[in-house]
């Protein structure tokens, strides 16, 4: 709703931004993250807010500034249109991608279907949906009205796909939480499929109870049904959030929020004998808790609730964990859990004491060795040694900054000494004679030395 008069540059009259009214003078230049942090300031200060105006947020400065944030190096989808090409004629583009979606013209084209191979498993593949690139205009503008919408009223015992928060900070909570509480089971979760199986009414009717303007949500449900083009194949389904588009994660956070996390604050904690915590990043979470009974009825629980919004708890795979420091300090023996690519286990600190410790997970370092193999393999004969040498390194450094944390040094270590002779033995099969011994090898390193094991993440 807006009433305005335009005079010298300037809007004269009244505008409702996210819900709430606005008077007086308003700069045409008023840049959408000031009006994202109003609707954010207003959604933390009134957990309840409705909002009924959002579209007008889809405006030329808006849309150009996604655009500018996409990174052009990505793939393209059906269309086969670059960043570059869409540039070109930028301004018209956006000013026709505005009016369709006024006159409500404007429908999503369907994503393209690539399989890419699943972390530590061999011969599983995870599907990614790549859009058209306009369409990953539009969606990281509706990705950044719910974030602003839905940022203030998540729990804090989400950590995925959030500002502010990551992977290790999550992995630091499931630690920090184990060591200073007595815990005696942990339940590692598996959601089966959990993209796959966003159900699209149940979605639409948890974002309706926060957003009462209609055409932002028709076309959040003209995004879910877009379709999958696999194989020349479209396929649509009434499930699912594809991997790959911009919205996907906050859309799967918000479905989580209700489905989960708000569910297990507001309920479990309150019908459970002891102290109990979630730490969840997406959809992989962990649950602490004190007691095994406990353990026994939310595994159980969790199971029900689930199926009462259509996902899965994969049975086979979620696991109670025994992580019991008493008893580990009396000689039994504990188990193990992995969460984020890291192993939590019991151990002993330098002074004799039960602490818990983190190390990268046995799947994650063959995955990531069978990684360096093929790239090793592959590249071995575009470029010369120095070159894949440099480029080798920097590889390195990137797992050295995700695994870099307290506990974990002597496994990036090891990791590091079976990345070079990985490397060493496939740069001598360049040709049928060596390229060069250990020896000529080692002076290599010493004259370009490979990145050390490091702690870029301490966990206290």
């Amino acid at each position: 709703m807006k009433r305005v008069t335009i005079v010298e540059g300037r809007t004269h009259g009244e505008t409702i931004l996210g819900g709430e009214r606005l008077s007086g003078l308003t700069k045409l230049g008023k840049t959408t993250e000031t009006k994202l942090k109003r609707i954010a300031q207003r959604s933390g200060e009134n957990p309840c807010a409705e909002f009924h105006w959002l579209m007008p947020h889809f405006n030329k400065e808006s849309l150009i500034g996604c655009f500018n944030e996409l990174d052009g190096r990505k793939a393209v989808g059906v269309d086969g249109q670059t960043k570059e090409v869409y540039g070109k004629s930028l301004v018209e583009n956006i000013e026709s991608l505005i009016e369709r979606m006024k006159r409500m013209s404007y429908r999503p084209g369907p994503v393209r279907e690539v399989l890419i191979p699943k972390e530590g498993k061999r011969n599983a593949y995870r599907p990614l949906g790549i859009s058209n690139f306009e369409d990953k205009i539009v969606q990281l503008m509706i990705s950044k009205i719910l974030n602003a919408i839905y940022e203030p009223i998540f729990r804090d015992c989400s950590y995925g796909f959030r500002p502010g928060r990551s992977c290790h900070e999550a992995v630091k909570a499931v630690r920090g939480y184990l060591y200073s509480h007595w815990c005696e089971i942990v339940i590692d979760v598996d959601i089966k499929n959990f993209f796959d199986t966003i159900n699209h009414e149940v979605l639409i009717s948890f974002l309706r109870m926060k957003i009462k303007d209609e055409r932002f949500i028709r076309y959040i449900v003209r995004m879910l049904k877009a379709g999958v083009l696999s194989k020349g194949e479209l396929r649509v389904t009434e499930e699912g959030s594809p991997q790959g588009n911009v919205a996907s994660p906050i859309l799967a956070n918000i479905y989580a929020h209700y489905v989960i996390d708000c569910w297990f604050q507001d309920i479990v904690k309150k019908h459970v004998r002891g102290p109990v915590e979630l730490i969840r990043y997406c959809d992989d979470m962990v649950i602490c808790c004190r007691y095994g009974r406990d353990a026994q009825r939310i595994k159980k629980a969790l199971e029900g609730r689930l199926e009462k919004y259509s996902l899965r708890l994969n049975v086979e795979k979620t696991k109670l964990i025994s992580f019991d420091k008493k008893a580990y300090a009396d000689g039994m023996r504990q188990g193990t859990f992995d969460f984020l690519g890291f192993t939590f286990y019991l151990g002993r600190s330098r002074r004799g004491y039960v602490i818990v410790k983190v190390k990268t997970s046995k799947e994650r370092v063959r995955s990531k060795l069978r990684n360096v193999k093929r790239w090793i393999k592959a590249n071995r004969n575009q470029a010369k040694l120095k070159v894949l040498w440099f480029k080798f390194a920097v590889k390195l450094r990137g797992h050295i900054r995700y695994y870099g944390v307290s506990f974990n040094t002597y496994q990036v270590s090891i990791f590091l000494n079976q990345s070079k002779r990985i490397f060493f033995k496939w740069i001598n099969r360049r040709s049928q004679r060596k390229s060069l011994n250990w020896e000529q090898f080692n002076k290599l390193i010493q004259k370009h030395p490979l990145p050390k094991a490091k702690i870029h993440h301490p966990l206290f």
